[in-house]
This record gives C-alpha cells, structure tokens and sequence, in this order.
C-alpha cells in the first residue's frame, strides 16, 4: 500500500465489464479540487501544527487517478506529510517505502532521519520485549544505516562530521 498517492491507494478493477471510464467514475467522489501546490501547502501547515489527525484524514481525500498520483508524489511537503503520518500510525514499511524511494532535500533530513531511527528502535524494542539501551540502539543503527535519500553520506563521531574532524586535527597540528 505505501507506493499509492494516499494511504490505501489503488481502486479494485475487479473483473467488470464495465468500461474503463465508468469504472472510474465509479471512485471519484465529489471532492474539491487542490492544485498540488495547495495540497503541499495544506500538509506543511498541518505538519507544522502537529495535527498528525487531521493531517493523515487530508491525505486519504486526495484523489487516486494516476495522475493525480503523480502530480501530487512531486512535491517533496507532500512525501514528508504521508511518512509523518506512517510514523505516527505505526506504519513503518510505508514509512520506510517512502524514504528510501524519494530523494528529500537538507531541509528535511534531521526530521526524517529521527523518524527512520525512532521506528527502528521501536520495532526492536517490540521484538526484545524491553527498552534499549545505548548499546542497543548503537546496533540497530549499524544495522539499519541512514538511507542516501535522507543522509548527504557524511559520517559523524562523536558529535563531529569526518569533515570538521580533520580540519580541527590540521590545525592542532599546525599551532598546538
């Protein structure tokens, strides 16, 4: 279900003998009509008032037609609303669909990649049957690394970035 427009997407065609028009108009009910850009911009006010409710009821009136899909899957506010949504359903393979298989902007990252962790820690704690500690957590993270999609591939120790690391080591080296 996680590759539809919105959650549960995907109308069932179902042997009719209907013609493929009318079996369309069969699914869509009268809704109002949102240009992507309004869409995203429904989501992004939801997601930033935390109304996840609200929110995941907005994304399952969108339209199912293909291209509606589509038009709608570009928008990066849109993506991020229906993994918020997954996240806090507890739907964490459409969760992980969805961020493995969109490329999200900087901006977005730290959002997603706590999600990503936190839905990971989560099944684990459900399968260990207890909460994780530190070491836990240090493995669930090896074991199910940052996609590249959420991650610009910069590993980090201890609080800094290999980047920052080196250049703080160049100059200690230079004046110590």
């Amino acid at each position: 279900s996680g590759s539809g427009c919105s959650p549960g997407a995907g109308g069932g065609g179902g042997g009719s003998s209907r013609a493929p028009h009318e079996e369309l108009s069969m699914f869509q009910l009268p809704t109002l009509n949102f240009s992507p850009e309004q869409v995203a911009s429904v989501c992004e006010t939801l997601e930033e008032t935390g109304d996840i409710e609200r929110l995941g009821r907005f994304l399952w009136s969108l339209p199912v037609a293909p291209g509606a899909c589509e038009a709608i899957n570009k928008h990066e506010s849109i993506l991020r609303a229906r993994a918020v949504v997954a996240f806090h359903t507890g739907n964490f393979r459409d969760l992980y669909h969805i961020l493995e298989n969109h490329k999200f902007t900087k901006e977005s990252h730290g959002k997603l990649q706590a999600m990503w962790l936190e839905a990971h820690y989560q099944e684990a704690e459900k399968l260990r049957g207890r909460p994780l500690g530190p070491v836990d957590k240090y493995r669930v993270r090896k074991k199910f690394p940052l996609p590249r999609t959420i991650w610009d591939g910069e590993q980090k120790t201890h609080c800094f970035k290999e980047r920052t690391r080196s250049l703080l080591r160049e100059w200690y080296l230079q004046d110590p």
